[in-house]
């Protein structure tokens, strides 16, 4: 491979013209996701932290189990997301009778992931800022046998000043970057699809304008 990583970045349309799908490695791409995975590890570890906080009080050990969950599952959801991102976007390929593979489509959403990256290690600043300052409420023991108890207190967490600041500056750099991401995908399911830029625009909106509607509406209700 000749490009660098400015021209993902940058010039989507020149990288992936040069790139033969089929016969490239995947180990740019994973590597990408590694770095992925491991920056949003560290901020499910901040987040995490707040949630094993309110729940170390309810029962012994919680806390641990609550941070671990928030950390792997951070660093898993990732390349949970990554077959996701690949599935919905080849599944909607094939109604333009797309051709080429689906580990190709897979390439090139990793290669795509890259400004994801860039947003997580802006958001796991904003959280090594705000997560301080946020006054995190306890359950105890005795609220886990009232949910109504239980549901008071996580509201109580959710609506605190500093994580309230921290969720919409998360929820706007995620639509941010993701953006961004989706303008180098439409190159990449170009190539690897081997598509019209129209369809593979199309292919990527559908699924990415989705999530996007998804979070703003999960931002308004919270």
């Amino acid at each position: 491979m000749t490009h660098s990583i400015i021209d993902i970045l940058f010039r989507p349309g020149q990288f992936f013209s040069g790139l033969d799908i089929e016969k490239e490695r995947m180990t740019l791409p994973l590597l990408i996701l590694l770095a992925g995975g491991i920056t949003a590890a560290a901020y499910g570890y901040l987040i995490g932290g707040v949630t094993a906080q309110m729940m170390g009080g309810a029962m012994a050990g919680l806390d641990t189990i609550v941070l671990l969950s928030s950390v792997i599952g951070a660093f898993l959801g990732v390349f949970i997301f990554w077959i996701i991102w690949a599935a919905l976007m080849f599944g909607i390929s094939m109604v333009f009778k797309g051709s080429g593979s689906f580990s190709g489509t897979l390439m090139v959403i990793g290669y795509g992931y890259l400004p994801q990256v860039i947003g997580t290690v802006i958001t796991l600043i904003a959280a090594i800022e705000y997560v301080p300052k946020i006054v995190v409420p306890k359950i105890t023991s005795a609220m886990m046998q009232d949910p109504a108890a239980v549901q008071q207190v996580t509201a109580s967490l959710m609506k605190d000043p500093a994580m309230v600041e921290l969720t919409q500056i998360s929820a706007l750099v995620t639509i941010v970057f993701l953006l961004w991401s989706a303008n180098i995908w439409i190159f990449g399911i170009q190539n690897a699809r081997k598509l019209a830029v129209r369809d593979a625009a199309i292919c990527v909106g559908i699924p990415v304008i989705a999530w996007i509607f998804y979070m703003i509406y999960t931002l308004g209700v919270s």
